[in-house]
C-alpha cells in the first residue's frame, strides 16, 4: 500500500503562519502553501506517513474556523519513494485508516433508502433460488450483492466513536433490512411449489460450535480490513455468507411451516450477527478507534462497555442454546 496520505488544509490567511509553526514542531514535510490574500482563505498542502496521519489530522482539527476544511486524500505515486525498513527492527509505513476515513466508508452503509431495499430484495431472491436448486454458484452471486454487513459495522464503529446518530441508523437499517428479506422469502418458500428442504438449506439448519467461530473470525477481518485501509470487498462477501444464507433459509422454512428446521437457520443468523458485531467491536478497541475530545471518548467509553457486556451476553445465550438443541 501507499506509505503517505496527502493532506489539504483549507483555512483562514491570518492562521498560516500558526498552522506551519505546528506542522514543522511536528516534523512535517513537504509542506507547500497556496496563498489567498483577497478571498481571505489560504490552503496548506503536506504529506503525512498513515500511521501519523491521525494524529496529524487531530492536531490542525482546532485550528479550523467556521470555512475551514480538511481534505485527506490517497495520492496516486509519490517519488522518490519513501523508506521503509525491514524485520530487524526499522520502521515501515503501515496502512491506515483515520476515523473520518473510517466513517465515510462505513456510513454509507447504513443508509437506508430504495437502492437498500432493491439490493436486499435481489439477493434474497438469488440467494432462494440458489438455495432451493442447490446451486452453490448461485447463492456466492447472492453474497457478492448482499447489502447486509453495511449497517453491522456501522453499528460496530457507532458504538466505538458513541456516535448516537450512526449507531440508531445503523440498527434501523439492519432490522429493515432483514425484516424484508425475512419477508420475501417467506413468500417465496409458501408459494414453491416442491420442498424447500434441500441439501444447501438444511446445511444452514446443522449449528455448532464451529459457526461461532466462523462468524468471529468473518466479523474481526471485516473490522480489520477497515482499519487498515484496505478493500473489504472480499471480506464483506464473507460475512454476508454468514448473514444472508441462513435468513433465506428460515423464511422459505417458515413460508411452508417446517418451524423447527426454520428455528435452527434462525439461530444461525443470529449467531452471526451477534459474532460479527462483538468481534468488529473488539477489533476498533484494539486498534485505538475513539473520539477526538476527552469527553466524547467518555461517552463512546461508556457506549463500548454496555456493547460488549450486550454482545457476550447475547453470545452466551446463543451457545447455550446451540448446545441445548444438540443434545
Amino acid at each position: 500500500g501507499r506509505a503517505v496520505k496527502r493532506l489539504e488544509i483549507v483555512i483562514e490567511h491570518e492562521k498560516i503562519e500558526a498552522l506551519l509553526r505546528t506542522a514543522r514542531e511536528k516534523k512535517i514535510e513537504p509542506v507547500w502553501v497556496a496563498s489567498g490574500e483577497e478571498s481571505g482563505m489560504g490552503s496548506v498542502s503536506m504529506l503525512v506517513e498513515n500511521a501519523e496521519s491521525q494524529k496529524v489530522i487531530d492536531a490542525f482539527y482546532g485550528m479550523l474556523g467556521p470555512q475551514g476544511r480538511i481534505v485527506l486524500s490517497d495520492p496516486e505515486a509519490v517519488l522518490p519513494l519513501p523508506d521503509r525498513q525491514d524485520d530487524q527492527g526499522q520502521k515501515v509505513a503501515r496502512e491506515v485508516a483515520t476515523r473520518e476515513e473510517l466513517f465515510e466508508e462505513v456510513e454509507k452503509g447504513a443508509r437506508l433508502g430504495p437502492q437498500y431495499f432493491l439490493l436486499v430484495g435481489l439477493s434474497t431472491l438469488v440467494a432462494a433460488i440458489g438455495l432451493l436448486r442447490d446451486n452453490v454458484a448461485v447463492v456466492i452471486g447472492a453474497m457478492v450483492i448482499a447489502p447486509l454487513l453495511g449497517p453491522n459495522l456501522a453499528l460496530a464503529l457507532g458504538t466505538a466513536l458513541g456516535d448516537g446518530e450512526l449507531t440508531s441508523k445503523a440498527i434501523t437499517t439492519s432490522l429493515a433490512g432483514i425484516a424484508a428479506a425475512a419477508l420475501l422469502s417467506l413468500v417465496i418458500g409458501g408459494l414453491w411449489p416442491g420442498s424447500v428442504e434441500t441439501a444447501e438449506i438444511l446445511a444452514r439448519t446443522d449449528i455448532g460450535l464451529d459457526s461461532v467461530v466462523l462468524a468471529l473470525a468473518s466479523g474481526a477481518a471485516a473490522a480489520l480490513s477497515l482499519t487498515s485501509g484496505l478493500s473489504s470487498t472480499l471480506v464483506g462477501v464473507m460475512v454476508a455468507v454468514a448473514l444472508l444464507p441462513p435468513l433465506a433459509a428460515s423464511g422459505l422454512l417458515a413460508g411452508q411451516g417446517r418451524l423447527q428446521p426454520a428455528g435452527g437457520a434462525l439461530l444461525l443468523l443470529l449467531v452471526n450477527v451477534v459474532c460479527v458485531n462483538l468481534a468488529a467491536n473488539l477489533v476498533f478497541l484494539r486498534k485505538g478507534i475513539r473520539p477526538r475530545t476527552w469527553l466524547q471518548r467518555k461517552k463512546a467509553s461508556q457506549s463500548m462497555r454496555l456493547s460488549l457486556l450486550v454482545w457476550l451476553l447475547s453470545l452466551l445465550a446463543l451457545v447455550t442454546a446451540i448446545l441445548s438443541r444438540r443434545m
